[in-house]
């Protein structure tokens, strides 16, 4: 089976490569996405809708270190945190990004997959 290391790797990868599929496929089959400034996103469907928004937007290059991980059963919670850039695509400014984020995973079939995953910003922009 792979890894919660893995999938967050994986996950990391996908946001800096606007791979809205391959992080969709990370989800589980009933996610909810819950980004700051946002109501939350429930559902597949949404949640490929809100991260087509924010690739449409932004470009993303982060790198995520996890503080704890916590496994109980087909259940697990991440705690992890972000750092890195951000460009905003209009007007093509970087800004440095940095986050502390909450991972909930299920294993679905034998696979940890994003059940429930919230963040929020620890560098606000001025």
């Amino acid at each position: 089976m792979m890894t919660i290391k893995t999938v967050l790797g994986l996950y990391e990868a996908a946001l800096n490569t606007n791979d809205v599929d391959a992080i969709l496929d990370l989800y589980s089959t009933e996610p909810v996405f819950m980004p700051q400034h946002s109501t939350a996103l429930v559902g597949r469907d949404a949640v490929r809708a809100g991260y087509k928004q924010v690739f449409a937007t932004l470009k993303l290059n982060v790198q995520f270190t996890i503080h704890e991980i916590e496994e109980v059963g087909n259940w697990a919670w991440v705690r992890t945190s972000s750092a890195g850039t951000t460009r905003v695509l209009d007007p093509g400014v970087d800004v440095n990004e940095g986050n502390n984020e909450l991972f909930v995973f299920r294993n679905e079939v034998g696979r940890w997959k994003i059940y429930r995953y919230l963040f929020a910003t620890s560098q606000p922009r001025t």
